[in-house]
């Protein structure tokens, strides 16, 4: 079959359509003909050599595909019939035409969802349920602030927390990213960071109580000034490392408000927890996605061979939603 390899850690430039074995699903397993797979900033971190996959995973990048299922491995759980088109939750190997997964992490696609929308869903459905919900138990009437609001992950995290009735504050980097925080994803604190401090701002909107709940991809970078943006009793939750991974903080200001930071992964999660998580999304989040109340944004979609320009496109920072590859 065809998939995208890395031919040395790099660039975009670094990525080829090469000829792979087809795989073959083990016990427990499905096998998808792949329809799209969404592109991650994990995929980024895998093709610049700093995120290799877990033990055991496919070294081809792609966490996350839509699709149909095309065949069984022994012993499957789940009632799944050849035809059905899915969503997976992937370790990796989602850049090719075929992938072979645990039954635990596929779902049915929702209803009203096309087969190549859906490969936008399954990773940041299940990163933000499981982080803000799961996790750091955001309840309604909450503030909430969310770091880069317009990218996929952004996004279904601004539109879950507004469904739950959370208070929802977002940052992004343009005017015109801000204003689709108002008025598409209607976010109530709209920052754009380049030019307002998002701390500040939060304290002012909030009449000094700041967020209960943080949910952040920069880490090191923003670790103090999120402690100092939290509430009492806040949780401020670091699911990814676009700012660094090392940083001095202030423990006085921590303690002072009996806050907890917490870090997460879903990628290297056992099948149980992955299972757990997708089963969660399958009961809250896709009957919201099915009314209608949370929408499923596509910045652009680019085929499986142009990998490296969708990639180029991806780290220019310029999307909104998020970017796929259609096989």
């Amino acid at each position: 079959m065809k998939a995208i390899g890395i031919k040395a850690p790099g660039g975009p430039e670094m990525l080829e359509l090469r000829e792979v074995p087809a795989p073959v699903p083990g016990p427990g397993e499905v096998l998808i003909d792949v329809v799209a797979a969404g592109i991650n900033r994990a995929d980024v971190q895998q093709r610049r050599g700093f995120y290799p996959p877990p033990a055991g995973a496919s070294d081809i990048l792609g966490l996350e595909v839509s699709g149909r299922i095309a065949g069984f491995g022994p012993n499957v759980a789940k009632a799944f019939s050849k035809g059905d088109k899915v969503i997976a939750l992937l370790s990796g190997g989602g850049y090719a035409q075929q992938v072979a997964v645990s039954a635990e992490q596929v779902l049915r696609i929702p209803a009203g969802v096309d087969v190549v929308t859906a490969a936008a869903l399954p990773e940041v459905a299940a990163t933000v349920y499981s982080n803000l919900f799961m996790t750091a138990q955001l309840q309604a009437g909450e503030t909430v602030l969310i770091h880069g609001g317009t990218g996929g992950i952004g996004v279904m995290a601004v539109q879950l927390a507004k469904a739950l009735g959370a208070n929802v504050a977002a940052t992004s980097g343009s005017e015109e990213k801000t204003s689709t925080l108002t008025a598409f994803l209607g976010v109530d604190i709209a920052i754009n960071y380049r030019e307002q401090d998002f701390v500040e701002v939060l304290r002012e909107r909030t009449g000094g109580h700041g967020a209960d709940v943080i949910l952040d991809v920069v880490g090191a970078k923003y670790l103090q000034r999120n402690v100092d943006a939290l509430a009492q009793y806040g949780r401020l939750v670091i699911i990814g490392m676009q700012g660094g991974t090392t940083a001095e903080l202030d423990l006085g200001m921590l303690v002072s408000k009996r806050a907890a930071i917490i870090g997460t992964t879903l990628r290297a999660r056992p099948t149980e927890e992955k299972g757990a998580i997708m089963n969660a999304v399958r009961e809250h989040v896709w009957p919201l996605v099915s009314n209608g109340k949370v929408k499923t944004l596509v910045a652009k979609t680019f085929p499986l061979a142009q990998a490296a320009q969708a990639h180029a496109y991806f780290d220019s920072g310029e999307h909104m939603g998020k970017v796929l590859l259609t096989v």
